[in-house]
């Protein structure tokens, strides 16, 4: 599977490592930094925290993923990423 996805993504192993740990890296930031921004807003996590979560790490997520990519070194690989899931989302 790890094989496949490094060939469909045309990078070489040490990229894929860097790759993987930008999206990991990412996610985490984006996790931590919606809940301390719903925890500043909110009390206590009561279900409007949860249903306001959801969206907001959805769009927090590609700005943590770029940040993420910039140290190290996988920017262009991450803005052609997001582009492309841009482009298939949008129905272009």
């Amino acid at each position: 599977m790890f094989n496949q996805l490094r060939k469909k993504w045309g990078v070489n192993g040490w990229q894929f490592i860097l790759i993987f740990t930008t999206f990991a890296f990412g996610g985490s930031l984006c996790a931590k930094a919606g809940s301390a921004i719903l925890s500043t807003l909110l009390t206590d996590k009561n279900w409007l925290y949860w249903i306001l979560y959801v969206p907001l790490i959805t769009l927090l997520w590609p700005a943590c993923v770029l940040l993420i990519s910039i140290p190290l070194g996988q920017f262009k690989f991450f803005i052609n990423y997001l582009k492309r899931i841009w482009q298939r989302m949008s129905g272009k």
